[in-house]
């Protein structure tokens, strides 16, 4: 069912629009979202009231008691598509898919990522095409594809997750950088052609969550420097978030779950940062 929406975004709020609630029956697709930062989100998204739809590269097999589990704890609809979105057919599999078992989507949240560590003289082509077809043009895809319905039924939210690293450059990620920063202008583009709907669509920028990647990183510095966990997160963290500590996942998805609901309908096309100070520094 879609959500019941009134048509227009002027129109007088009513009084049951209490901020940090999305509308009943909100269906959600979330690219990347069996581990790490895409999995709050779901997570998010699901015990909010929407039914989800997870994505990952794993087999179905591998990922069902994950899947299971959160249908269990947030009593939602939630399935999974495994699907390699560095092609447009797979980006189009995976929203088809999702349409299909949620009966339409009106929440995406485009958070899968590919990285290569390198200097751009030693950046491979093949990482270079991958990083853009993941990154940059699969978001562009999903969200060609699910506009005109979300336009149509007057509701939608979308959301890029980029990083501190869209707005701000660092070295041996050329890949990451570059398509990070292109998503912010594939965000503003979109904002605005949308002002006449209830038709949404933010960057969000996380700092350093304490990810699965994240995680293998600070363990390799705890045994190459012979550090133990609060040494290597300071190491870790040396000269991003000046507060010294990762960022919670749950505090981004608490901030998408937020933009979802009524209250936030005028707000569009925003650079939302979560980065615990680290721009300001």
């Amino acid at each position: 069912m879609r959500p019941e929406i009134a048509q227009g975004k002027a129109e007088q709020r009513t009084a049951d629009e209490v901020p940090g609630r999305i509308p009943e029956g909100c269906r959600a697709l979330v690219t990347g979202s069996t581990g790490g930062l895409g999995l709050a989100i779901a997570e998010g998204l699901a015990r909010a009231g929407a039914s989800v739809m997870l994505h990952g590269l794993d087999d179905g097999e591998k990922v069902e008691p994950l899947r299971h589990r959160l249908a269990e704890a947030a009593g939602t609809e939630i399935a999974y598509h495994c699907a390699d979105l560095s092609s447009q057919a797979g980006v189009d599999g995976l929203v088809d898919n999702a349409c299909r078992r949620l009966g339409g989507i009106d929440i995406l949240v485009n958070n899968a990522v590919v990285r290569h560590f390198a200097p751009i003289v030693d950046f491979p082509g093949e990482s270079w095409e991958t990083s853009l077809a993941v990154n940059l043009s699969a978001p562009f895809y999903a969200i060609r594809r699910l506009l005109p319905s979300m336009r149509q039924s007057n509701y939608g939210r979308i959301f890029n997750i980029t990083s501190v690293y869209g707005l701000r450059g660092t070295t041996d990620r050329v890949g990451y950088v570059a398509t990070k920063s292109g998503l912010l202008g594939l965000t503003r583009a979109v904002a605005l052609e949308n002002l006449d709907r209830d038709v949404t669509c933010h960057c969000i920028c996380p700092g350093s969550v304490l990810t699965p990647g994240t995680e293998d990183r600070v363990t390799r510095i705890m045994t190459e420097q012979n550090a133990d966990r609060e040494q290597a997160e300071r190491i870790f963290l040396e000269g991003k978030q000046p507060g010294g500590s990762f960022v919670p996942p749950q505090s981004v998805s608490a901030l998408l779950v937020f933009l979802c609901g009524p209250v936030a309908r005028d707000m569009t096309g925003a650079m939302l940062p979560v980065e615990g100070g680290w721009l300001a520094s």
